[in-house]
């Protein structure tokens, strides 16, 4: 990855502010001696379609009982090696995967480090991808000779298993946060938000179910996503939501998780990380995000194309793909589109525009910076401590949380992630209190 890239964002980060605000001095993320904080290997494997159902039915072996009553995941996969093993029978054709990747990787080592001082925390993880490319390319809008169509769609879709589509989307770092506040979380982590009839799981939602559900319409969703087990009357079956009022008094006494996703294209390329949570469904927070769609509603032609006095170019094709950074940012490398620029078939401009100077409120306050080298991504997440937003949990000194992990990698989204155990993170605890993972506070 060229380190211009990573400059830059060095650089857009000073702009804001994250080093110095007032009389409180933040750390630079490029320059802490990551060396001297300790390292966390957390196990990252392939969870398949094991949903929250799946875990509390009689198919989940002689453990749905135990699920039920509340207990943790590793209470029965404590084995050192166990989600090694997991994920390499999970990944391969089965009861829990109907739809195997070719060549996907069942299990992952997550390098994680924590650190934090007056103003932020500094998270970074390292991991190695599936490729020998950084996986920052994600679909695109391509000129058939006539009209605009989207293309490239991520792996798990029928369109690249059938080999009628190339398989592109971009790589991801996620993580949730909870401080104690969703009940069972602390026990089973994400699986709390992983459902039957959500994007590529079983008993998938159809558009007929979508439309006639009085939440979703409601809420303005047209397909069903990450929920937790407290916004709907019935835990297992998506359809019962709660009704918004309901939802709205959960919320505000914080039973929902927070999720940070740093996205290789839609935003490392301004280093940032979006800003999301889950409750009744997997929504982004107040404000503005630093990615928005590129086609234009009425004739899905593309709303910005690149500058050629500044790139070199106006549109890339295939063959192109992989060679360098295709990044779409308004402020930086971007033009108004023209229809009359001498389009040939095949020419393809980002399906979606990137802009941090557009990026506003809460979902406009994490930052990250990254890098890939080797096979191997680094990526650094600064999330502020102390915000009291509504639709954030609040990171503090001696706090204790509990987190869980993800990476997509190869092209994938949805349940192709890599997922971890619930983990514990701390931010300078006390002697003798048990974190997985501790934070150290910096000079």
């Amino acid at each position: 990855m060229k380190k211009t890239v990573l400059f830059a964002q060095i650089a857009a980060l000073g702009v804001i502010g994250v080093f110095t605000t007032g009389t409180v001095t933040a750390a630079d993320p490029a320059k802490i001696n990551w060396s001297r904080i300790p390292a966390t290997n957390v196990p990252l494997f392939y969870p398949g379609q094991s949903s929250y159902e799946w875990l509390r039915s009689d198919a989940h072996k002689n453990a749905a009982k135990e699920v039920k009553r509340g207990d943790s995941c590793t209470s029965c996969h404590d084995e050192e090696g166990a989600e090694k093993d997991l994920g390499n029978k999970l990944v391969q054709a089965g009861p829990l995967e109907p739809m195997p990747v070719k060549g996907k990787s069942g299990y992952k080592d997550l390098k994680v480090q924590a650190a934090y001082d007056e103003k932020n925390a500094y998270l970074r993880f390292q991991w190695k991808t599936d490729n020998a490319y950084p996986g920052t390319e994600h679909q695109y809008l391509r000129f058939d000779g006539k009209k605009w169509e989207v293309w490239g769609f991520p792996k798990l879709d029928k369109i690249v298993q059938d080999g009628q589509m190339m398989g592109i989307y971009e790589d991801r770092m996620s993580i949730m946060i909870d401080d104690g506040k969703v009940p069972g979380f602390a026990k089973q982590g994400c699986w709390l938000s992983c459902h039957d009839g959500q994007r590529d799981m079983q008993k998938q939602f159809t558009k007929a179910e979508v439309a006639a559900n009085p939440l979703l319409t409601s809420i303005k969703k047209s397909d069903v996503r990450k929920y937790l087990p407290e916004s709907r009357n019935d835990p297992s079956d998506w359809k019962t939501g709660k009704s918004v009022e309901e939802i709205n008094k959960i919320k505000a006494a914080g039973g929902f998780v927070d999720l940070i996703q740093w996205r290789a294209h839609r935003s490392y390329p301004v280093g940032m990380a979006d800003d999301g949570y889950v409750l009744e469904f997997r929504l982004g927070d107040a404000g503005k995000d630093m990615f928005s769609g590129n086609a234009d509603a009425t004739t899905h032609a593309p709303k910005f194309m690149w500058d050629a006095s500044k790139v070199g170019y106006k549109s890339i094709t295939v063959d192109q793909l992989h060679q360098g950074d295709h990044f779409l940012i308004r402020e930086k490398n971007a033009v108004p589109f023209d229809p009359n620029a001498g389009w040939k078939e095949g020419d393809m401009v980002p399906d979606y525009i990137l802009s941090r100077e557009d990026a506003k409120g809460s979902a406009a306050d994490n930052n990250a910076i990254a890098s890939w080298k080797d096979g191997m991504w680094t990526v650094v997440m600064v999330r502020p401590l102390g915000l009291t937003n509504s639709d954030d949990k609040a990171l503090k000194a001696g706090g204790v949380y509990d987190i869980g992990f993800a990476a997509h990698d190869d092209n994938i989204t949805t349940r192709g992630h890599h997922v971890s155990f619930v983990k514990t993170l701390g931010l300078g605890v006390a002697k003798g209190t048990k974190v997985d993972i501790n934070a150290v506070k910096l000079p």
